[in-house]
C-alpha cells in the first residue's frame, strides 16, 4: 500500500529540511491534518504554529522569507489560495521572496468537510500570479522530489497536494524536470493529459480504450506553470484529439491551460475537458464524490469516445 500524500509530504519535507538552517515551516493550526507536524517533532525550534489565522501566516512568512528564510506555509489547499491570497500576490507574486504554499486537501480530498472545504479553483488562481510555480502531485515519489525543488528553487512556489495514496505511478528513481510533463503511456488516436489524481484515472481510461481498439496517449501535466508547450502542441499533432481531467472546475485549471497553448499556437485539435462543470461538490465519502462529478476513468472514456465520433 503506497503512502497518503500527505504522509510522504511530511517525510520530506523533514528529510531535506531538517540540516537547512534556512527552512522554516508554518502553519495554521492543522498540522496534524498536513503532516507539517513532522518537521515540528524534528525542528520545533524552526516550526511556528499561527492558529487559525491563514491570512496573517502568509503575511509572517514574507516577513521571514525577507530575512533570507525558505518557508513552508501549509493549510488546506482552499484556504491558502484565498485568505492567504492578498499576502501571496504581494510578497509572493509581486516582491517575488521565497515561499512554498503547500495545499493540502486538494480538490474533493477534504469529502467530509463539504464545499466549504473542498478546493476546485485553487490552480486557476494561483497560475494567474506572475512569477508563481505551480505543481499538483501525482503520487508519494512525486511529492518527495517537489519538496526537493521546492527548496531548490527561488521564488514563490504552489504546490497542491491530496489527502489520501494514490497509486504509484512513478519509482523513486524517475527524473523529473520544472516545465516537463511525463508520458506514461504512448497511443496514437487521443492524448489523456491529467494531472493529480486523475492521472490514475487516465491510466486506467488508456487501458479501457485499448480494449475498444483505441490508442490513448497518457500524459501527467503535474508541473501546471511552467506549462509543458512543446509536448502538448506534439500531443495535439500526433492524436489530433485532447482530453484534460483534472480534480478542479473546468475554468482556469488545467484545460484551461492546454486551451490556451492550443489557441495561441493555432492548433486546428480537439479538446474535450474532464473536471467539475462549473459547481460545487456535495459532502460525502471522497470516491463517491470522484464518481458523482464524473472524475473518474469512465467519465474520461465517455469524453474521449464522444470526441472521436465528431
Amino acid at each position: 500500500m503506497s503512502k497518503t500524500i500527505r504522509e510522504a509530504y511530511g517525510e520530506s519535507l523533514l528529510k531535506y529540511g531538517k540540516d537547512d538552517p534556512r527552512v522554516v515551516v508554518l502553519d495554521a493550526d492543522v498540522s496534524t491534518s498536513t503532516r507539517s507536524l513532522v518537521f515540528a517533532k524534528g525542528c520545533p525550534e524552526r516550526f511556528f504554529n499561527m492558529g487559525i489565522a491563514e491570512a496573517n501566516m502568509v503575511g509572517a512568512a514574507g516577513g521571514m522569507a525577507a530575512c533570507g528564510k525558505i518557508v513552508f506555509v501549509n493549510s488546506f489547499a482552499v484556504f491558502l489560495s484565498t485568505l492567504g491570497l492578498l499576502s501571496a500576490r504581494a510578497f509572493g507574486s509581486y516582491s517575488g521572496l521565497n515561499l512554498k504554499f503547500m495545499g493540502a486537501y486538494g480538490g474533493l480530498s477534504d469529502a467530509y468537510d463539504g464545499p466549504s472545504h473542498h478546493s476546485v479553483e485553487d490552480l486557476a488562481i494561483m497560475r494567474a500570479l506572475p512569477h508563481f510555480k505551480v505543481f499538483v502531485a501525482t503520487d508519494e515519489h512525486q511529492v518527495d522530489w517537489l519538496v526537493k525543488t521546492a527548496i531548490d528553487t527561488d521564488g514563490p512556489v504552489y504546490i497542491r497536494l491530496s489527502r489520501d495514496s494514490l497509486p504509484e505511478v512513478y519509482s523513486k528513481d524517475t527524473k523529473f524536470e520544472i516545465g516537463k510533463g511525463q508520458i506514461l503511456r504512448e497511443g496514437k488516436d487521443l492524448t489523456i493529459l491529467a494531472c493529480g489524481v486523475m492521472v490514475g484515472q487516465a491510466l486506467k481510461a488508456g487501458e479501457m480504450l485499448a480494449a475498444q481498439g483505441i490508442s490513448a496517449r497518457v500524459v501527467d501535466l503535474f508541473t501546471i506553470k511552467p506549462i509543458d508547450r512543446p509536448l502538448i502542441l506534439e500531443s495535439a499533432e500526433k492524436t489530433g484529439l485532447m482530453v484534460s481531467a483534472e480534480e478542479h472546475s473546468v475554468i482556469g485549471g488545467l484545460g484551461g491551460a492546454v486551451a490556451e497553448v492550443l489557441a495561441k499556437a493555432g492548433s486546428p485539435a480537439k479538446l474535450a475537458c474532464v473536471g467539475l462543470e462549473d459547481t460545487h461538490a456535495e459532502t460525502g465519502a471522497y470516491p463517491q464524490l470522484l464518481k458523482k462529478y464524473k472524475l473518474d476513468a469512465d467519465a474520461i472514456v465517455a469524453q474521449a469516445l464522444g470526441g472521436l465520433q465528431k
